[in-house]
């Protein structure tokens, strides 16, 4: 079967400047730069020019097109350096100093976007994340007035920009005048969402002034509009804790462990309360107030898709703070999106030892050392953390789920084995053990403990459509339960309408049956979704052979011996291609070990 992943255990909770410059300019501007000299060169004395020079200096289109490339392919880092090489070859190109700009900040090189953003200034004194920059670089040298000033000069009177507004309000704070940062809030318009933000980030910054009753109020009141939001369950929980109110603390932090599980943050905090620790506010200075501000807006473009800016943000919250697990979590979850792997484990080896987040970035590092085929290396930092904990139920389940994505099922199974030993009374939310487990199961040809897991998963979890799609098709291709089955798979489509994989179950769920033209209709259903997948095409082929559409079979069949199927798949998609569909109705047309649906983490 096609591997079935888990959907994604833990999670978390605009501005993207392009380049104006047309391709043309940038190819005449290099023209100009190639020709200038040889024009000179019919005025006085030819020079020889050294091979080595001219390529140790790209020419300014070849750094312009690599770069463009770099931000194609999501390569932050490639392309910051390869426009900074086109800057150094046209220093007075307002494009190229932005652009510039904006990608060094995304890859995290602050100092230098510093540098940049001066130069930006200089020519465009209205840049507001430009200005942005200069009064985060002023903050973090203690220069709070400069940084009040730089940002309002940014504002002009545009009151929209929570950003800058929050970023300012802190720096007042920073200044000691807890007054005029409220004011700067108050000023603050824009969309509904902003009243979280405004109340939010006023209640953190009445608590580290010491005004109790109004971070009370207004923490209150960004918890009651967004109670599912962590930093605000977290910084609500903490003012509660230290106002001696422990027993409605603990009431919200158990509130948002019912919906989130396991978090360690709120995990670490409930067991401080419980213990009757010492309990500090969220934010105690203005530096990290600015970083908070920067995580929280970073995240939430995140989670939009809002690649650079994200990017910006996060690492400008982390030039701040350095020590927020959270935002390096965020920009290495960010980094996985853009498909950057190494810097997914780069990110992940910077949260300190001593954050709360540490655990968590040490399993995701393991799934990033995987995505970089090190899996040896993964699996050994893997063990490394179960010599520490060898009861760590996660740490067992990641292993596994490396295992099983190798297809050393096997081994895999042994993983999930030991994970669900230590997990006497299964929850609702351990229904992916038994599902994986089930897999690995089937997949070594067990079936009557596969089927056992697989109904385990759905008693925990009922409509679970991964689970549906798996069993029900299990039975379709055996031939049994078909009914049954058949409603099961429908009911993964109603669940998951968009998934290729499970439309495509019920498309093979029809053929399996006799049933072709109903077959035909949902196998093409699922090609629209998932065109390059070698099982759907090789299914639409025997479908379309089975209406008499020999020549489309034979296209979709051909198809899909191009797509890399599997070895034991490619053997009978060849012979299908020269001798066309001869297997008998009742034979299974794949096994059933080769496809499942495919979603999830």
């Amino acid at each position: 079967m096609r591997e079935a992943h888990a959907p994604p255990e833990f999670s978390y909770d605009m501005m993207s400047p392009r380049p104006r410059t047309a391709l043309a300019l940038c190819l005449a501007a290099a023209t100009f730069l190639a020709v200038g000299p040889a024009v000179a060169q019919q005025r006085s004395e030819p020079r020889r020019v050294d091979i080595r020079e001219r390529l140790s200096q790209p020419s300014l289109a070849g750094s312009f097109l690599a770069g463009r490339a770099a931000v194609n392919s999501r390569d932050l880092d490639s392309a910051a350096n390869f426009f900074a090489r086109a800057l150094q070859r046209d220093s007075r190109n307002p494009e190229l100093l932005a652009r510039t700009f904006v990608l060094k900040l995304a890859a995290g090189e602050i100092e230098e976007g510093v540098e940049l953003a001066s130069r930006v200034i200089r020519a465009d004194g209205n840049d507001r994340l430009a200005r942005l920059v200069l009064a985060i670089k002023a903050i973090t040298d203690r220069r709070f007035r400069s940084a009040v000033q730089t940002l309002r000069l940014a504002e002009r009177g545009n009151v929209s920009d929570i950003t800058g507004a929050l970023v300012g309000a802190w720096a007042a704070h920073g200044l000691g005048e807890t007054d005029e940062a409220f004011g700067i809030l108050e000023r603050l318009r824009g969309a509904d969402w902003y009243n979280i933000f405004r109340d939010f980030h006023a209640g953190l910054i009445a608590d580290a002034a010491g005004r109790r009753a109004e971070a009370g109020r207004r923490l209150a009141a960004a918890h009651a509009a967004d109670p599912n939001a962590l930093r605000i369950v977290e910084a609500y929980a903490r003012h509660l804790a230290r106002t001696n109110d422990r027993s409605r603390a603990l009431e919200i932090l158990r509130t948002f462990r019912n919906r989130v599980p396991d978090n360690p943050v709120i995990n670490t905090l409930h067991a401080d309360i419980t213990a009757g620790r010492g309990i500090s506010p969220l934010v105690r200075d203005a530096q990290r107030g600015a970083a908070e501000v920067l995580f929280g807006l970073g995240s939430a473009l995140a989670r939009d898709g809002g690649d650079e800016l994200a990017a910006i943000y996060l690492q400008l919250s982390i030039y701040l703070d350095g020590e927020n697990g959270l935002a390096l979590i965020s920009l290495a979850d960010l980094y996985e999106q853009m498909r950057r792997p190494a810097k997914v484990v780069e990110t992940f080896e910077r949260v300190p030892a001593n954050s709360p987040m540490k655990r968590t970035a040490e399993i995701q590092l393991a799934l990033a050392l995987d995505d970089l085929d090190r899996t040896d290396e993964a699996l050994r930092h893997l063990d490394g953390l179960l010599r520490n904990n060898p009861d760590d139920v996660e740490v067992w389940t990641t292993r596994g789920n490396i295992l099983r994505g190798k297809k050393r099922f096997e081994e895999a199974n042994a993983a999930y084995e030991r994970a669900i030993a230590l997990v006497p009374n299964p929850e609702r939310r351990h229904w992916m053990l038994f599902y994986f487990r089930g897999i690995t199961f089937e997949r070594t040809r067990r079936w009557a403990q596969a089927e056992a897991d697989f109904k385990r998963a759905l008693e925990l979890q009922p409509d679970q459509p991964l689970v549906l799609n798996y069993l029900g098709y299990s039975w379709v291709d055996q031939g049994v339960n078909l009914d049954v089955a058949m409603g099961m798979l429908k009911r993964a489509v109603e669940l998951r309408p968009t998934d290729g994989y499970i439309i495509d179950s019920v498309g093979w769920a029809y053929y399996r049956i006799g049933n072709f033209q109903e077959a035909v209709s949902w196998l093409e259903r699922a090609i629209e979704r998932k065109p390059a997948d070698p099982v759907i095409n090789d299914h639409l082929g025997d479908a379309y052979w089975r209406v008499g559409r020999y020549l489309e079979a034979h296209f979709q069949w051909r198809h899909a011996r191009d797509m890399r199927p599997e070895p034991e798949d490619l053997v009978r998609i060849e012979r299908k291609l020269r001798e066309g569909l001869t297997e008998e109705l009742g034979r299974p047309i794949p096994a059933a070990e080769n496809r499942t649906s495919g979603q999830g983490g």
